[in-house]
Parts: structure tokens; C-alpha cells; sequence
């Protein structure tokens, strides 16, 4: 999940969006729109999954609220069922509504990490999600998913990731705003964003980020796509 951009609206509590119906509803445009490449990343990270699951693959995605990751994964592979996790009860009934008819496919369970079943899985995703979590709870996410995993199972992760060096976060952010003003959004709104996610997103250098991978023990951890403020890996249990 991201914060729910939208050319008329601006949420200044990033976290809140997901409890407020009419945000809720309108979710689905955002996340095209203010991540960079967004509908390649999904395409991407099925692939990636599928260099090492099977073709009856069981999947777990974190932060699945929304649907979108669930829509795309089960339409790129027609025999993988998929158990998603999400705290917020109104993103849950959002990705069932997304999924339509592949809903079928999908077991959906409200909570965090700790709600998700036991697996083991084939392999597992979380996309837009851990810049919401500080490093300490990141890691923990990570091992509990590591846990879940078959030996050997990808795991793809993709978030906000900034380069180290006090000057690097001001530079990326105003990138991340005037990317957020050439999609449609009106200026004022672009830097409000940013200022939103400056603020309350917790954002970790690239190489904290794949540390945080290896101690949960996680291997050979590779970054896949990068898209201005965004970085995705995969790794594997």
C-alpha cells in the first residue's frame, strides 16, 4: 500500500487514508499513478516468483490490501492460490471487489504478519508496504516471512529506499514530488506528499535494506527495479 494520491485530494495522515472510506474507494487509481513503472514492477515480481514456484503455487502477499499485486499475480498464473494479509478491513473488502471473479483464489486475512497462516508457502511478496514499519519491526516482518517460506522460496519486497547522505533525501523527494506533478497533480499537492511522506514514511538506505534481508536469512538479495524513490529486491529463503 502507498498513500492514495489523487489530483483532487491530499492526504496530510498517510496511514488514516486506509480506514477512510472515500479514499478507500478511489485507491486503486493511485498507486499507477504515483509509482514509477508500477504496472511493470507487478509484472516483474510474478515473473521472479515464478522462476522458482510451481505452477500450483500458494502465495503470500503482505500489505494486499487493495488487490491490485493479488489481480495481477493471479491473472499472470491461473493455478496460484494466494493467502493475503492486511490490517485494514476496508482495503480487504476493496481487493475482493478488484479480484472480481478471481476472488475465488485468494484467502484474505485482516491483521499483520503475525495473522498470516503458517505456509509454508512458495514464495511470498510484500509491495509498498515496509516503509510504514521502522527498522526494528521491518526485520522482524522479514524473519517472520522467512519462516513461512519452503527452503530455496523468492521473496519480493519493494518500497521507498533513498540513498545514504543528508543531502540524497531532499534531492529524492523533490524527484518523487515534481514525478507526482508531471503524472497530473497540482504542485501545491505534489509537495504535500512529500511532505507527508518525509514525515511519517520510515525510510531506509538501500544497503540497510538488504542487511535488514540478510540477518531475517535471507539470501543473495538483488535489487530488480528501481524507480526514483522506489526500490524492489528479491531474495530467497
Amino acid at each position: 500500500m502507498i498513500n492514495a494520491i489523487k489530483q483532487d485530494d491530499i492526504v496530510t495522515d498517510i496511514q488514516s487514508a486506509f480506514a477512510d472510506p472515500h479514499m478507500v474507494a478511489k485507491y486503486t487509481e493511485g498507486p499507477p499513478r504515483a509509482v514509477p513503472g508500477y504496472t511493470s514492477m507487478l509484472s516483474m515480481a510474478a515473473i521472479l516468483l515464478a522462476e522458482r514456484a510451481r505452477e500450483d503455487a500458494r502465495i503470500l502477499v503482505l500489505g494486499a490490501g487493495g488487490g491490485l499485486e493479488l489481480k495481477a499475480f493471479a491473472e499472470a498464473q491461473p493455478r496460484w492460490s494466494f493467502d493475503g494479509v492486511d490490517p485494514s478491513a476496508a482495503m480487504l473488502d476493496l481487493a475482493r471487489q478488484t479480484l472480481g471473479a478471481l476472488a475465488s483464489r485468494a484467502q484474505l486475512h485482516q491483521g499483520y504478519i503475525d495473522r498470516a497462516p503458517e505456509g509454508p508457502f512458495d514464495g511470498a511478496t510484500c509491495l509498498l508496504t515496509l516503509h510504514f514499519v521502522d527498522a526494528e519491526e521491518r526485520h522482524r516482518i522479514a524473519s517472520e516471512i522467512h519462516r513461512r517460506l519452503k527452503p530455496g522460496a523468492p521473496f519480493v519486497a519493494a518500497h521507498f529506499s533513498i540513498p545514504a547522505g543528508e543531502d540524497e533525501r531532499p534531492i529524492w523527494l523533490q524527484r518523487y514530488s515534481a514525478f507526482l506533478a508531471a503524472a497530473g497533480l497540482a504542485p501545491d499537492k505534489a509537495a504535500a506528499a512529500r511532505a507527508a511522506v518525509d514525515a511519517q514514511l520510515s525510510i531506509l538506505p538501500p544497503e540497510q535494506d538488504e542487511a535488514i534481508l540478510r540477518s531475517a536469512g535471507f539470501s543473495a538479495p538483488t535489487v530488480f527495479y528501481t524507480g526514483f524513490t522506489f526500490r524492489g529486491w528479491v531474495a530467497y529463503a
